[in-house]
């Protein structure tokens, strides 16, 4: 799995295997436990290695978010009574390794590196001190001053970048204010709050949808709450939490049975990647318990034993508060979302997604475990022909996506001129085109009683060949095809219908349209990994495909 900033911040919570099934706190424990172990194994500890303290990635990179969450898991095992690891004196000495590799990795600015991509980084020194600050306060707490002073030179200088740093993302501003209004709750600086509402000063990023910029449903929308929650509660600014309550309100309609989420609206790099909402646990925790939410507990108490920290619950005590009564989550719904551009239906098993615009996985469906990841339409027409949505309206029951498309070819330029080679580009909008070619794609998606219609037509210029794909889950099994020329996991219609099988549950689509064999479209996007079957005709064109629902 390649390292991003995503994987180093999962740790420690994310590294322990199938939770044990006893109670929550000693389940945390149990799993913690695990986490220690193996971060006591990877750290080293060699002297003469200039990485001493650092715990290396797959790569062999020593990055300072793992030597801090370390700090941060050593902190809580050590200080928690009923670890086994408390007070071992092992854990002290490894605490200090840990804050060593922090203080000499640290830039003279204040600032560190995340070695696969940012340098002298005021964010990632955010994300950084987010983890160092936690150990340091819960150390305070335990009146251990020894141990909290391992940290002081390296927080204190980070404070400093942090009161004068800047920014890549979106998220990073609010992240940055969650480590000062931790560095806030430890030395009561004032350049921490005025550097806080500097950046408050431009509004928190929250769309009508209830999504932040980024639409990062697995990784930065966490992020964000967590960030906003931190702020909130260590400053205090209770007005922070209403994103937090908007965003996961709107999470609530993005999910799939199993509690898989919708990524395809993201912007960052979780697009298209699969998970859950377990990430969201920290803030689905701690808004269940302040608003009483029967909805965000149902979700928290699920994801608590694989997600739920030591560390944060030993700095906030009140997530272990008992939750409120489970209450049921949206699962019969039709949604529109227009800021994202986004149709969710719900009816229990069966979870649809309906891309009105900026995205060519027109439709994405499941029912149960057999998963239609995206419906996709290319035309050969000029190279420009992948059916992307510029506009859409609800007919009646129905949802209309359209796209118009032209093109033609240039005259000489009148009056005449030389064209220098460099100059083809700039001088094109200067010429006269003749022989224009229209084009206009639609796709008409309508809910049925047992699944889902979908009308494709191709109008304009004649005889354009026209690919659709079905695009697969993979894992499950196909009757009904043969293999496409020229492409891995490419199958073309041999019965009129086709079955596709995952565990109990069976979506039936067609019928079979089979009129060519040319399913990659020149400077189409390329074929979507997994199985993929296309229906394949000639404009004028207009299909009607139907996916229907069977159980075994």
């Amino acid at each position: 799995m390649p390292v991003t900033r995503r994987t180093l911040l999962a740790a420690p919570a994310a590294l322990a295997g199938p939770p044990p099934e006893p109670a929550p706190e000693a389940a945390i424990l149990s799993r913690h436990e695990s986490v220690v172990e193996q971060l006591l194994a990877r750290q080293i500890t060699d002297p003469a290695s200039p990485w001493r303290g650092g715990i290396p990635d797959e790569f062999g990179l020593h990055n300072a978010i793992s030597a801090a969450n370390a700090l941060e898991t050593f902190m809580a095992g050590f200080l928690h009574p009923a670890s086994r690891f408390h007070r071992r004196n092992e854990l002290v000495e490894r605490m200090r390794l840990a804050a060593g590799f922090l203080d000499r990795g640290q830039r003279e600015s204040g600032n560190i590196d995340l070695l696969i991509t940012n340098f002298d980084s005021p964010p990632d020194t955010a994300f950084c001190v987010n983890a160092v600050a936690t150990a340091t306060l819960l150390a305070r707490r335990a009146g251990e001053r020894e141990l909290a002073a391992l940290t002081d030179r390296f927080l204190r200088r980070a404070m400093a970048a942090l009161a004068r740093g800047g920014v890549h993302t979106p998220n990073h501003r609010w992240v940055v204010c969650s480590a000062l209004a931790q560095l806030w709750e430890l030395y009561g600086e004032k350049d921490c709050v005025r550097r806080i509402d500097q950046w408050l000063a431009e509004g928190i990023d929250i769309d009508a949808d209830g999504q932040y910029t980024e639409r990062s449903t697995l990784v930065y929308n966490a992020v964000t709450n967590r960030a906003l929650i931190v702020v909130a509660s260590k400053l205090p600014r209770p007005e922070l939490l209403d994103p937090v309550r908007r965003n996961l309100d709107c999470m609530l309609y993005l999910l799939h049975p199993g509690h898989e989420l919708v990524t395809e609206i993201s912007r960052r790099q979780d697009q298209y990647q699969r998970g859950d909402a377990g990430p969201h646990w920290f803030a689905l925790q701690y808004m269940a318990l302040r608003d009483q939410d029967g909805r965000l507990a149902a979700l928290a108490r699920r994801f608590f034993p694989r997600y739920a920290s030591l560390g944060a619950v030993m700095e906030y005590p009140e997530l272990l508060k008992p939750l409120p009564p489970d209450a049921p989550l949206p699962e019969d719904f039709e949604r529109h979302f227009a800021s994202l551009g986004l149709v969710r239906i719900r009816r229990g098993p069966t979870s649809a997604s309906i891309f009105l615009r900026g995205s060519s996985r027109l439709l994405h469906l499941r029912r149960g475990e057999a998963v239609v990841e995206a419906v996709r339409v290319a035309s050969a027409f000029f190279g420009k022909g992948q059916f992307i949505p510029q506009q859409a309206e609800k007919r009646g029951p129905s949802y209309v996506l359209t796209q118009t498309l032209e093109a033609g070819y240039y005259q000489p330029l009148d009056p005449p001129r030389r064209v220098a080679p460099d100059s083809w580009g700039t001088t094109r909008h200067l010429r006269r085109q003749s022989e224009t070619c229209r084009l206009t794609q639609t796709a008409t998606i309508t809910e049925l009683a047992d699944g889902f219609r979908m009308r494709i037509q191709v109008t304009g210029t004649d005889r354009v060949p026209v690919a659709i794909e079905i695009n697969l889950r993979a894992g499950g099994k196909l009757e009904g095809v043969d293999p496409a020329p020229r492409v891995e996991d490419g199958w073309l219609f041999r019965d009129r219908m086709v079955r596709y099988r995952a565990g109990s549950d069976t979506i039936v689509f067609g019928p079979a349209l089979r009129q060519h064999a040319y399913t990659q479209i020149r400077l189409a996007e390329p074929k979507l990994s997994g199985p993929s079957v296309y229906l394949t005709g000639y404009t004028p064109l207009d299909h009607t495909i139907e996916f229907r629902w069977e159980r075994i």
